[in-house]
């Protein structure tokens, strides 16, 4: 089969995520970078064209002008998949001219800065024929997938109580007067009106509704800034309850000292739990009631492991996978749908409705942040 063709709005020099998403598109063979806007500057948008072996001619110095001119270009030339690895005020924009113009779209997250416009993507994207993926990374590894087969075969029986928390250290000090990355992320105008919450704290909030098979459907929060003078968030926590009856507790900070990127889950039941752990992520533990506990193991042919778990390992136990890997899932399930000519949503990848829900939780802790009563809805329609 042909690579499909891709082109990155973003992800120029010193830029963490276009790198990554590089990394994991290349890894199974599915796709060709043939073009790009990686950067408003110029010689940095050069650069990188030249680093990645992008043709000059098909170099763009602004995402309109890629849109536009790669339309132009005959079918079996022209990009079929645009990356979106900019700062969070531009994800909507950007998948909405993208999709008008008839590309399928791969954006990193979260969707947007507002429900509003997210859930105008999402009535453009129903409209369309075009494939939407939300980079939820989290969600492409193995063992999540393993985690939630544990819950989804009665092994936990009902399910009662979460916990997930994702702590990280990397804003502990006053990181943006220095740090690219940093003084976007705690700019409201760029990032949106939650800073350590939208960033990380949606990773927690998708991760539990996955794994659970359920929705959260009302929290009590707080959100917090630590860092004096600091515009956004850096720290928050809430308790949350789900439609099918769980209880639990979110938290999500990025002034945990010390910390890297510890994002955890743990799922009790009547009969037993289970733990799953990002920074060692070939492992799920299984707590049942009865007997003592387990350890699954990522790896082809483990026994034990559901078939969505092993489809997504590539190499024998023992030898580690982990989040190059786990993106690299979600495109390859990506190339399968665009393959399949599948639109909206493809199969084993977060779409515009994960985006939706972020929006939702995002907007639920803002509001009982600032309210006396606290408990907020996270309702939505058409959600899971």
């Amino acid at each position: 089969m042909q690579p499909i063709r891709m082109g990155m709005i973003g992800g120029g020099e010193g830029a963490f995520i276009g790198a990554v998403h590089r990394h994991a598109a290349g890894l199974d063979g599915n796709y060709q970078l043939v073009c790009g806007a990686f950067s408003r500057n110029e010689e940095n948008n050069t650069r990188t064209a030249a680093a990645l072996n992008v043709s000059t001619s098909r170099t763009y110095d602004s995402w309109q002008s890629m849109l536009e001119e790669e339309a132009k270009l005959p079918e079996q030339q022209r990009m079929q998949v645009v990356v979106i690895v900019t700062p969070n005020h531009l994800h909507v924009p950007i998948s909405l001219a993208a999709i008008k113009a008839g590309f399928h779209v791969f954006c990193e997250k979260p969707a947007g800065v507002s429900f509003a416009e997210v859930k105008e993507l999402q009535d453009v994207i129903h409209a369309s024929e075009s494939l939407y993926g939300l980079a939820h990374t989290y969600l492409g590894y193995p063992m999540v997938w393993q985690a939630r087969h544990l819950v989804e075969s009665g092994k936990l029986g009902k399910i009662r109580k979460v916990y997930v928390e994702y702590p990280q250290g990397w804003l502990s000090g006053e990181e943006e007067t220095h740090n690219k990355q940093a003084q976007w992320r705690t700019d409201p105008a760029i990032s949106g009106a939650t800073g350590a919450m939208g960033d990380i704290g949606t990773h927690a909030f998708g991760l539990v509704e996955f794994v659970l098979n359920d929705s959260v459907t009302s929290l009590c929060g707080e959100l917090n800034t630590h860092v004096e003078g600091r515009r956004l968030d850096d720290d928050g926590a809430a308790l949350i309850k789900t439609k099918k009856g769980a209880s639990g507790v979110l938290i999500a900070s990025q002034v945990c000292a010390g910390e890297e990127n510890a994002l955890k889950i743990r799922v009790y039941g009547d009969k037993g739990g289970l733990e799953w752990r990002q920074m060692e992520p070939n492992s799920v533990i299984y707590l049942p009631v009865d007997a003592p506990y387990q350890v699954f193991r990522a790896g082809q042919g483990q026994v034990g492991l559901c078939d969505a778990a092993s489809a997504r390992c590539r190499v024998p136990a023992g030898h580690p996978e982990g989040y190059l890997e786990a993106m690299a899932n979600l495109y390859t399930d990506f190339a399968k749908a665009v393959r399949a000519n599948q639109k909206g949503k493809a199969d084993g990848v977060p779409g515009i409705n994960s985006g939706i829900r972020g929006m939702v939780f995002i907007d639920a802790m803002l509001a009982s942040t600032d309210s006396d009563t606290k408990w907020e809805s996270v309702s939505q329609e058409g959600t899971q």
